[in-house]
């Protein structure tokens, strides 16, 4: 019996031995597993913090490049606002400028519509040059000198009428006989078209006869004329 009792005794010993160091080899694995995992977990922490201290730094650069640009957006607003200032006189004078442009266009167009009557104008005057030049050409071919009919004068204005100049070619013409106004015009001192207006005139008017045989007409004083001159120059002798 006691036999029996110290095999069993031995049974239970080799049992619990065994299952102690079956225990203990756990608890050996269960920490090799734990240290394995707290490293791993070290290794995270540590990459985590390294990232999170990157992502710290970018987020430290871009607050200072937002801060500049903040600055910058601020000085910006403030030379937009001077530029603003400085613009609105400047609208109403853009608006003025553009009234006058209306004004200068509509202004434009009627020149450009008068210039173009003016043109069709000096077409047909142009043609009746032409013709009129043809009949002098023709004039001028003609072997012998015609006069033209005599415009009788208006004895009304005879004499008061007369310009100092207008007299003073009168004189001449009686004094010196014909002359063409080319002529004239070197012995009065006036300019081509002035002296061809006096001379037109005076024709006109009835003081002058007017020889058309060639270019450039002679004028000579009417015979009437002539009398009136010697009366008027005996009178205030």
């Amino acid at each position: 019996m006691i036999e029996f009792l110290l095999v069993l005794v031995g049974i239970l010993l080799a049992a619990t031995v065994g299952a102690a160091l079956e225990y203990y080899r756990q608890i050996r694995k269960a920490q090799k597993e734990y240290e394995k995992a707290r490293e791993a977990v070290e290794d995270i922490v540590l990459s985590f913090n390294r990232e999170l201290k990157r992502e710290a730094d970018k987020l430290d650069i871009m607050a200072f490049r937002v801060e500049g640009s903040a600055s910058k957006a601020d000085t910006s607003l403030k030379k937009a606002d001077i530029v603003e200032k400085k613009i609105a006189p400047l609208e109403g004078q853009v608006k003025v400028i553009s009234e006058n442009n209306v004004n200068i266009l509509a202004r434009l167009t009627d020149v450009d519509t008068k210039i173009h009557d003016a043109e069709a104008s000096h077409e047909t005057l142009k043609t009746k040059l032409t013709a009129l030049d043809e009949q002098v050409q023709k004039f001028s071919t003609m072997p012998e000198v015609r006069s033209e009919a005599v415009i009788p004068i208006r004895r009304d204005k005879a004499i008061a009428a007369l310009t100092d100049t207008e007299l003073a070619v009168l004189e001449m013409l009686s004094t010196e006989g014909s002359k063409t106004a080319p002529e004239i015009k070197e012995r009065v001192h006036l300019s081509r078209e002035h002296t061809a207006r006096l001379m037109k005139k005076l024709y006109e008017e009835g003081y002058l006869e007017r020889e058309t045989g060639k270019i450039p007409f002679k004028y000579s004083v009417k015979k009437e004329m002539e009398k009136l001159l010697k009366k008027t120059e005996t009178e205030q002798a």
